[in-house]
C-alpha cells in the first residue's frame, strides 16, 4: 500500500495555459481522497499526472517513498479506472480482467486465483464467460474495477467512473465502491464533479477551482466550515443561499444586525462579539445560510423573533421527505427593491403553496459571513 505526496506540482501547456498550480497535498496510506470541482478545474489532469499519462511541469510527486516524476506509467504500481470503462469487446470478462496480468507473464494459476477473487468481491462471478456487449452499464463498470483490482496496485485512480450510470445504479455503486475500498485497504484517488459522490464516499475531499486547491477537509468539515464562497456554494444540494447585506451596529448597544432590503436581522451574541467581525461594521459583507436553516414552522418563528423575513413563495417542490421552497424577499444593499432569491428546505407537512406570502425564520446561529471583496470566510 502507499501514501502519495504532492510537492508544489504545476502542469503548464504550450501557449501559457496552466492547468494545475502549486498543488500540495499529503495523501495517507489507505485514504479515499476525492478531487472535486467544476469542469476544467484541473482534477483529471492531476489524476493523469499521478498515472504518468501527463508530464509534471514543475514539482515532485512521490508514491510511497519513491519519486515517480520520470518513472513510466507501467512501473508506478497504480491502476486506473476510466469513465468509459475501456473494455476489449472481443474478449470475455475473464480475459478482460486477466489481460494486464498476462502481459506481465503472471503464472496461469495466479491469474485464475486473482480474477476469481476479484469477481467474488464484485459479485460478477456469473459473468466471467460473457463479452462486454452482453453486459449492462453497471456490470461493465464492475469489470473495469475488477481489471484494476487484480493488479493489486498500491494506488487506485478512478476518473468519474459512475458518470455513465443512471441515478439508481450510481447510488448503488457508490455504496459498492465504499465497501470495496474497505475490503482492499488500498489508497483510492477519485475524480468527480458530483459533490454527492464526494460527500458520501471520501475520507477527505479536495475542492479545486481554476487549477488551484480551494480547501482540503473531511466531508463534514467542508460542509460546516467552508473557507470561501466557492466552496460553500459548491458543496451542498441545493446550494447555500448568499445574500449581499450590510453589517450595522445598534446605537448604545453591542447588538449587530445584518441588513438587506427591508430586512434587519440580529446576529447572535457569539458572532456579534467575535474579534474577526469588528472591522466589518458599517461595511458590506456576504451572508451565507443553507436551505435547511430557513424555517416556516410556527415554533421556529416563536423561537427566533429577531431573524424573521417576509417572503413571496414562487415555487414549491415536494421531494417526498422534504419540500424545497423557492422564495423571494426584498434584498440588495444598493436598492431596497432589488429582489433576493432564496431556497428553503422545509417539512413535507408544510401547507405553504406557490403564490403565498409567508414569514420565514433564519437560524442566525448557522450563518456564515464572507468578505465581499475576497469572498473568504470571516466567521462561521
Amino acid at each position: 500500500m502507499a501514501s502519495l505526496s504532492f510537492k508544489h506540482i504545476y502542469k503548464k501547456y504550450p501557449g501559457g495555459v496552466t492547468a494545475v498550480s502549486d498543488f500540495c497535498l499529503e495523501v495517507k496510506d489507505k485514504e479515499f481522497i476525492i478531487l472535486v470541482g467544476p469542469s476544467g478545474c484541473g482534477k483529471t489532469t492531476t489524476l493523469r499526472m499521478i498515472a504518468g499519462l501527463e508530464e509534471i511541469t514543475e514539482g515532485e510527486l512521490f508514491i510511497g517513498d519513491r519519486l515517480v516524476n520520470d518513472i513510466a506509467p507501467k512501473d508506478r504500481d497504480i491502476a486506473m479506472v476510466f469513465q468509459n470503462y475501456a473494455l476489449y469487446p472481443h474478449m470475455t470478462v475473464f480475459d478482460n480482467m486477466a489481460f494486464g496480468l498476462k502481459l506481465r507473464k503472471t503464472p496461469k494459476e495466479e491469474i485464475k486465483r486473482r480474477v476469481e477473487e476479484a469477481a467474488r468481491i464484485l459479485d460478477i462471478t456469473h459473468l466471467l464467460e460473457r463479452r462486454p456487449k452482453a453486459l449492462s452499464g453497471g456490470q461493465k463498470q464492475r469489470v473495469a474495477l475488477g481489471r484494476a483490482i487484480v493488479r493489486e496496485p498500491k494506488v487506485f485512480l478512478l476518473d468519474e467512473p459512475l458518470s455513465n450510470l443512471d441515478a439508481k445504479l450510481r447510488a448503488q455503486m457508490r455504496t459498492e465502491l465504499t465497501k470495496i475500498h474497505q475490503k482492499l485497504g488500498t489508497t483510492f484517488v477519485y475524480v468527480t464533479h458530483d459533490q454527492v459522490e464526494a460527500m458520501t464516499m471520501a475520507t477527505r475531499i479536495v475542492v479545486m477551482k481554476d487549477g488551484l486547491i480551494q480547501q482540503v477537509a473531511t466531508p463534514q468539515n467542508l460542509y460546516d466550515l467552508p473557507v470561501n464562497v466557492f466552496v460553500a456554494g459548491f458543496i451542498g444540494t441545493p446550494q447555500m443561499n448568499f445574500v449581499n447585506c450590510r453589517l450595522e451596529k445598534e446605537k448604545g448597544t453591542e447588538d449587530l444586525y445584518f441588513v438587506f432590503g427591508q430586512n434587519k436581522l440580529k446576529l447572535p451574541p457569539e458572532k456579534a462579539t467575535a474579534d474577526e467581525i469588528k472591522d466589518y461594521i458599517g461595511k458590506e459583507v456576504i451572508i451565507g445560510i443553507r436551505p435547511e436553516c430557513l424555517h416556516d414552522e410556527q415554533r421556529y418563528l416563536d423561537d427566533m423573533p429577531d431573524s424573521i423575513i417576509e417572503a413571496d413563495v414562487e415555487v414549491t417542490e415536494l421531494m417526498g421527505s422534504e419540500i424545497l421552497m423557492y422564495i423571494v424577499t426584498s434584498g440588495g444593499t444598493e436598492d431596497l427593491d432589488e429582489p433576493q432569491n432564496l431556497v428553503a428546505r422545509v417539512s413535507p407537512r408544510s401547507t405553504t403553496r406557490s403564490g403565498d406570502t409567508i414569514k420565514i425564520a433564519l437560524d442566525a446561529t448557522r450563518i456564515h459571513i464572507f468578505d465581499k471583496d475576497t469572498e473568504q470566510c470571516i466567521i462561521h
